[in-house]
């Protein structure tokens, strides 16, 4: 302890040894040196930090805002390409729609024209075919009518001559053309 007092001491903190007594920061003899020695190394780290440390600090600090702003600067010279490069697309992508809308238009009015002609070309074919059956039906049914009209004048003859009549051919061609004509 530092209120006991040793035999031989030189000082209040240094024996006759020259070995310092309990804990020299304690000392009050030694406070003003260790303060004077304190203010000149916080005076040298001041000069070291603010010549040398803090200017450096300082320079990469302005180099990462440069390259910040010039980022900042860059990302926004790109956002405005890539805006640009949409509406670009969009309008391209609207135009192409557009096309493709007039050429499948166009399509569609080619196709339906000649659709319209081959059904015309189909219609008067069909009308001609059609005409050339009522041809052939009529033929068919005059054909027929002449046979019937001569089976029936040949049926109504072998009747009136089965009845017991006289065969007269003029007679019963008449009444034959008579009735059959009065229906047809």
């Amino acid at each position: 302890m530092a209120t006991e007092t040793h035999e031989g001491a030189i000082g209040a903190c240094v024996d006759a040894g020259g070995s310092a007594i309990g804990m020299p920061q304690l000392c009050a003899d030694w406070i003003p040196n260790q303060i004077f020695w304190l203010v000149v190394t916080l005076i040298v780290i001041y000069f070291v930090l603010s010549r040398v440390a803090l200017p450096r600090i300082g320079a990469v600090l302005s180099e990462r805002a440069g390259t910040i702003t010039n980022d900042l600067g860059a990302a926004e010279e790109l956002k405005q390409r890539a805006k640009a490069a949409e509406e670009a697309y969009e309008k391209a992508l609207a135009d192409a729609r557009t096309e493709a809308n007039r050429i499948v238009a166009e399509t569609k009015a080619g196709i339906q024209a000649e659709l319209d002609v081959e059904l015309k070309k189909a219609d008067a074919e069909i009308a001609a075919r059609t005409a050339e059956s009522e041809k052939a039906i009529a033929e068919i049914r005059d054909s027929a009518m002449a046979s019937v009209m001569a089976v029936a004048k040949d049926t109504a003859g072998e009747i009136v001559r089965a009845m017991g009549g006289t065969d007269d051919q003029k007679a019963i061609d008449a009444a034959v053309d008579a009735r059959i004509g009065g229906r047809a």
